[in-house]
């Protein structure tokens, strides 16, 4: 049972945690925004334990699904990642996925009779999603598009969980702040698609990489790491989102523009090889650094705090993690 145990965990691939916690996290503190001004109807500011009960499925939701997603890439991971517990029999491929399906009821279970029950349906979509993207990640850009959108469903589960809410459950910022979220995490997945080259070619998967090669794609990588805050600013400056920018958001944004473009270079300067998987840790901080930032525009002090200890802990988590074929 130990054994299970840990080899599950380590499958789990903690460091993703941050990735889908703070989108999360940026639901709910849009949520308590609104419940605490001047927009506010039906919405009431959640108590701590049901803050702390929802943070915790977020930030165990992304290792969850990880098992069914590693159980549907068995084939490519064999090639990617040799040493990855499912695919070296470390990990029982079939016990494994049960105690996800279990977790995953317990989930939504918990968020029907303890949290808000319509949120249960960005959690079903989630899921949905999550076995979706294993097949669509061999369709080019599809594959993007699916993981951004199944992230995003986080953080609408942040916020319909986060207490009652009415008509319209889509408002334009609410609509930007999903867009955003999609975009920043299907520019991050691109960047992964690096280090499974050689596995996604063999296995016929025709990701973005695959599809234009290494060559066009490191030009890619570098181009498209200003697409977050291109989008940001149309949006913005198209009155799309109610809240105002401040200074934290400022200075947090600047940071945040820093990490993804020098996560592009990264990858236009190592475009293959070991070193593509090492930049996962800039690739992941920068994804993550990106969701705190965007919790500035409604709570400062709450973002300034995400974004230092998310920073800290994506790369403390990478760490144990260090088996590029893992």
């Amino acid at each position: 049972m130990v054994h299970f145990i840990r080899a599950y965990i380590k499958s789990m691939r903690l460091y993703y945690a941050f990735i889908t916690g703070i989108a999360g996290w940026l639901g709910m503190a849009f949520y308590e925004h609104i419940a605490t001004s001047q927009y506010q109807t039906v919405e009431i500011a959640p108590p701590t334990e049901k803050k702390f009960v929802i943070l915790a499925l977020l930030f165990l939701s992304w290792g969850i699904n990880q098992i069914i997603n590693d159980y549907l890439g068995l084939r490519e991971d064999r090639i990617n990642a040799p040493n990855r517990p499912m695919v070296t029999g470390e990990l029982n491929p079939r016990k494994a996925i049960i105690v996800s399906i279990i977790l995953l009821l317990t989930s939504a279970v918990i968020t029907c009779f303890y949290l808000e029950p319509l949120a249960l349906i960005p959690l079903i979509l989630g899921v949905i999603l999550n076995v979706i993207y294993e097949y669509a990640k061999g369709y080019n850009i599809l594959g993007n598009i699916v993981f951004g959108v199944m992230i995003s469903m986080c953080t609408a589960y942040g916020f319909l969980a986060a207490g009652p809410t009415t008509h319209p459950y889509f408002t334009k910022s609410r609509v930007s702040a999903l867009i955003l979220v999609a975009v920043m995490n299907g520019l991050m997945t691109f960047y992964t698609y690096f280090k499974d080259y050689e596995g996604d070619k063999a296995a016929g998967k025709k990701t973005v990489v695959v599809q234009y090669g290494i060559g066009k794609s490191r030009i890619i990588a570098i181009v498209s790491a200003f697409l977050p805050t291109i989008l940001f600013i149309a949006i913005y400056s198209n009155d799309f989102i109610i809240s105002r920018i401040n200074n934290t958001f400022l200075i947090l944004g600047f940071l945040t523009l820093f990490l993804q473009v020098w996560t592009g270079y990264l990858y236009y300067k190592n475009p293959e090889g070991e070193k593509t998987y090492y930049s996962l840790a800039a690739n992941f901080r920068a994804c993550v650094c990106g969701q705190a930032t965007l919790i500035a525009l409604f709570n400062t002090e709450l973002a300034m705090v995400l974004f230092l200890v998310s920073y800290i802990f994506v790369g403390f988590l990478f760490d144990f993690h260090s088996n590029a074929r893992a």
